[in-house]
């Protein structure tokens, strides 16, 4: 009980520490973002959103490695409180904590700007701000999804770097250091070190003992880098195939000269990575439809062109069906009710009713369709993926027909030649006792 106990205590404490660094990189978006706005120099003042978001990122790119060194050894520490009875159940636990961790820590950035950046900035005249002090950051103009794109590029990029150099890099300064030490043993000869091949590969850096963890959990969150926010950034999968190319070769490098060899283990399949690989595939459909139906602008133009467009009768075909999208898509805020003198409007990106309108400033009516219709969407997207992916699943097995006909085959002959060894055994047992029982008749 006192080892469960620490486990549940542990885990909200890593949960807190997340949300509390990404509300961190919040708080750094909305006080650099005003600074941005009114910068001297005109290339920042004019891109102040992209300055904002690019700086966000990284730092929170900074803020996320740091934290992952910490989630290792958090994860080490309460795998061993739990004990387990064997070593596979060992790096089964170690694995989940470790994927489940750094997944929240990278991940936790880029699901607040997809789904909740902007979202509840509320609108002219009533922001909403924090601690009264700095209003809420909103999309880019263009849409949130140039948000979201830019910070997993940044992300992504950044992280396939670091990885690279921590496998490559680190080991050969290591080795330059070893190298260097050796020299000054005095193992030398006119300055040249002569040692056998297996003190060379001793003095290599030893594979870590969870190594081949750290390669499927690399591997694993790349997948779900690709998987997850594919439809806000498709050249995830360009960069995951450019850096799994290099990283072939590097990893090649690595294993041959710069670690030690490692000591071979067998291995029935890939352990919980399988269900690990079968969650992310699950969660990346949903991801998708909501990214596709509430981030991007794909269902306001549909319901636009089926419903308000020039064309909405003829159907949604003609490229003039969505002429006037963008005016429909802004609302009307008189500068008079900023409490100021001025007059005339400013126009903002919302579904609300105008000034003047019994209900000003309420959602209108094509802000529920929207909604109805996002919502739908979802629902039949997730359900006609899950259904083709169920039917793909059938189509093509896990175990092809012919190998589960040998496997079928093998074990009968095997429980064969068990029945033959059995019934020998009990021939030569009845022979014997034939034999007895004729010596010992009078």
């Amino acid at each position: 009980m006192g080892r469960v106990y620490k486990d549940q205590q542990a885990m909200p404490l890593e949960i807190l520490l997340v949300l509390a660094a990404v509300f961190g990189v919040v708080v750094y978006r909305l006080v650099t973002m005003e600074n941005f706005a009114t910068f001297q120099w005109d290339f920042v003042k004019k891109n102040w959103q992209f300055a904002t978001a690019g700086t966000g990122v990284c730092i929170n790119f900074i803020i996320i490695m740091s934290l992952n060194v910490v989630y290792e050894k958090v994860a080490y520490l309460l795998t061993n409180w739990e004990h387990p009875r064997t070593e596979s159940e060992w790096e089964n636990s170690f694995a989940l904590k470790m994927f489940l961790f750094q997944f929240v820590n990278l991940n936790s950035s880029i699901f607040y700007v997809a789904f909740f950046l902007g979202r509840f900035a509320g609108r002219p005249g009533s922001y909403t701000k924090l601690f009264q002090r700095w209003r809420l950051e909103e999309c880019h103009p263009s849409g949130c999804l140039i948000d979201l794109c830019m910070q997993m590029g940044i992300i992504m990029v950044l992280k396939q770097m670091w990885n690279n150099f921590m496998e490559l890099g680190y080991p050969l300064l290591q080795n330059w250091w070893s190298r260097r030490k050796v020299k000054k043993s005095g193992h030398s000869v006119e300055n040249k070190v002569y040692l056998p091949q297996w003190e060379k590969d001793w003095n290599l850096q030893p594979m870590n003992i969870h190594g081949l963890i750290d390669e499927y959990l690399e591997m694993v969150l790349q997948f779900g880098f690709t998987t997850i926010f594919v439809a806000a950034f498709p050249l995830a999968p360009l960069l995951a195939l450019l850096n799994n190319i290099i990283e072939i070769r590097l990893d090649a490098y690595k294993f041959v000269t710069q670690w030690r060899r490692p000591l071979p283990a067998r291995a029935t399949d890939i352990g919980i990575w399988y269900g690990i690989l079968e969650g992310i595939g699950v969660l990346a459909v949903i991801t998708n439809a909501f990214v596709i139906a509430i981030t991007s602008d794909y269902i306001p133009r549909f319901v636009y062109a089926f419903k308000y467009g020039p064309c909405a009768d003829q159907g949604y075909t003609q490229e003039k069906c969505l002429k006037g999208y963008v005016n429909s898509s802004l609302s009307v805020f008189a500068i008079n009710d900023f409490g100021t003198n001025g007059n005339g409007y400013c126009r903002y990106r919302d579904y609300r009713a105008p000034p003047g309108d019994p209900n000003q400033y309420e959602f209108t009516l094509q802000f529920w369709h929207v909604l109805a219709a996002r919502l739908a969407f979802i629902i039949v997207f997730e359900h006609l993926v899950f259904g083709i992916k169920s039917f793909i699943a059938y189509l093509i097995p896990d175990m092809p027909k012919d190998l589960c006909d040998q496997m079928r085959r093998e074990k009968y002959l095997v429980q064969e030649m068990m029945y033959e060894a059995e019934l020998e055994h009990l021939q030569r047992e009845r022979k014997k006792n034939g034999k007895r029982f004729h010596h010992e008749w009078p």
